[in-house]
């Protein structure tokens, strides 16, 4: 997954931020390397963007109607109830 670039930036932002007054005339290269740093970090992690994830969730749903559904059918069939 590629991140959010806007959460990013503005990730990156808030560090650099909170840099102390002493060092914010680095401030521009700072941003640069916790952009990479953070960047690198989120590339490595087996991230789902909320779409995918939202998808998923929808097909889950549908999955278990289906299972439920087939669970009173085949207890109609055999004559016991079924069991959630």
């Amino acid at each position: 997954m590629r991140p959010d670039f806007q959460t990013l930036d503005e990730i990156t932002r808030r560090l650099a931020a909170a840099v102390p007054g002493e060092i914010k005339t680095a401030r521009a290269e700072l941003e640069a390397q916790f952009r990479t740093i953070l960047e690198a970090t989120f590339n490595r992690l087996d991230l789902v963007t909320r779409e995918e994830f939202e998808i998923q969730k929808k097909v889950l749903a549908r999955t278990r109607e289906k299972l439920e559904a087939l669970e009173a059918a085949l207890a109609r069939a055999t004559d016991r109830p079924a069991e959630h």
